[in-house]
């Protein structure tokens, strides 16, 4: 990863999400995604409950789902998202931002890790998760090359070829050439080039928005 001694900074990642949600329309919800199994309905029920999950994580408070998190699903998700998602990533954001936050130890999904890389996951996790939703509802997707290098750092640590249950599937590698969130991308078991046939012609603008 960075510098251990230094510890990133969730905003730039929670604003690129924010700019992906709201060119999300209600027809896109059933939309496949790159996340195996899920459309894009289930991605936002899932980013919903991880928004929370982390933000606690940051606070030290008890972990909200210690047996692990539930199947994410369209029929659960909360139809005032778009100002539930924007919301709670700000308050991600802030939570992080307290230098406690990055100390100790700390708990999320019934996982248990030191709090400096607990806060690196939850940055992978709203990053990769930005561009699974960007790519499912065909929208161009921008991250600032420093969050990039942070979870570069993470993944290139924690992806293989086999996968690692939970977090990421079996990675693929790409040439050193490839440019870094491409590889990134791949170390998570997505491929790079993934797009959804029904996006096309679904970007900001288009029919339903």
């Amino acid at each position: 990863m960075s510098d251990l001694n230094t510890s990133p900074d969730l905003e730039p990642a929670s604003r690129a999400l924010t700019s992906v949600l709201l060119g999300v329309t209600d027809h896109q919800l059933t939309l496949p995604t790159p996340c195996a199994g899920w459309v894009v309905g289930d991605l936002l029920d899932h980013l919903v409950g991880l928004t929370i999950a982390f933000r606690i994580a940051a606070e030290k408070a008890p972990d909200a789902a210690p047996g692990g998190p539930g199947n994410p699903t369209v029929a659960n998700l909360d139809p005032e998202w778009r100002t539930i998602l924007p919301a709670q990533l700000d308050h991600l954001v802030a939570a992080w931002r307290v230098p406690s936050a990055w100390t100790g130890d700390t708990a999320a999904g019934g996982v248990v890790l030191p709090a400096q890389i607990m806060g690196v996951v939850a940055l992978n996790e709203v990053m990769i998760h930005a561009w699974d939703l960007a790519r499912a509802t065909g929208q161009t997707y921008d991250v600032d090359p420093q969050t990039v290098e942070w979870v570069h750092g993470l993944v290139s640590q924690q992806g293989s070829s086999e996968g690692t249950p939970g977090l990421f599937g079996p990675s693929i590698t790409l040439p050193v050439e490839a440019a870094l969130l491409d590889r990134v991308i791949g170390l998570t078991g997505r491929d790079p080039a993934w797009t959804s046939p029904s996006a096309i012609g679904d970007a900001r603008g288009g029919p339903g928005a």
